[in-house]
């Protein structure tokens, strides 16, 4: 008999999963997903239709069929997911959908990062392929939304640079033209206010240094950040003429 792969229905246009920018969306979509998943789960342990056919039936089941110590090798086959009165191998697909949905609870990830994931644990290439195509058809994985949430939280919450952020989400595993997109909402002029304000957050902490001092530390902790030399003595030397330091010299590159 074929068997075939469950999968959570798709999100009505416009619905919760195609707002991945906005958290509350993302997770209500997942949250759908996993309680479709466990409603059906929970018919199949009943003994119902389609129980051999089990999607999702994952470690939730198997603690609860633990506790119950009832002593049978066919029903503790059953509470692994295994069909009962067999001793095949969980489905491929059904462990890549699980560890996918576990990772994805509490936070997004990018399609590379659950790619390793499953890599990681011995999925095979196609069923690790069939899981994730169907995560992105359904807005469980969306990379373009997942940089550009990643380069608003990160620039106001961190103050990080566009080249910081650009460090980062390849490191995530994005496309180049996504990333490009993505950091691409910040512009030069609010790049350069949020060096600012990072500047005058730290500035009280230096006094008392002099004056070149001063400027490493700060120069520095803007380079961290992503902001090039140039903007990053700029800014540095404004706020220091701002303090009344002599500011003479401070055009040279550090």
């Amino acid at each position: 008999m074929t068997r075939r792969t469950e999968w959570p229905d798709s999100p009505e246009p416009g619905g919760p999963a195609s707002g991945y920018g906005a958290a509350d969306g993302f997770a209500a979509e997942r949250g759908a997903a996993a309680d479709a998943d466990g409603a059906r789960s929970g018919r199949r342990s009943r003994g119902g239709p389609g129980a051999r056919g089990g999607f999702g039936e994952g470690a939730g089941r198997r603690g609860r069929s633990g506790t119950r110590g009832s002593g049978s090798p066919s029903s503790s086959r059953a509470g692994e997911g295994e069909p009962r009165g067999s001793g095949e191998p969980r489905d491929p697909v059904e462990q890549a959908r699980g560890i996918c949905l576990r990772l994805l609870t509490g936070t997004p990830r990018t399609r590379k990062q659950l790619a390793d994931a499953l890599r990681k644990r011995e999925i095979p290439d196609e069923a690790a392929e069939e899981v994730l195509s169907r995560f992105e058809d359904v807005g469980l994985i969306d990379d373009a939304a997942f940089a550009g949430a990643w380069v608003e939280s990160r620039h106001h919450g961190r103050g990080l640079a566009r080249r910081a952020l650009v460090r980062e989400l390849r490191t995530k595993g994005v496309d180049s033209a996504v990333i490009d997109e993505a950091v691409g909402q910040l512009d030069a002029d609010q790049e350069e206010e949020t060096a600012r304000e990072l500047v005058a957050r730290k500035l009280r902490s230096t006094r008392g240094l002099d004056r070149d001092k001063r400027l490493r530390r700060l120069a520095g902790m803007l380079a961290r950040k992503g902001y090039g030399e140039g903007m990053a003595l700029r800014v540095v030397r404004q706020a220091l003429e701002e303090e009344g330091e002599d500011t003479e010299g401070l055009d040279e590159p550090f």
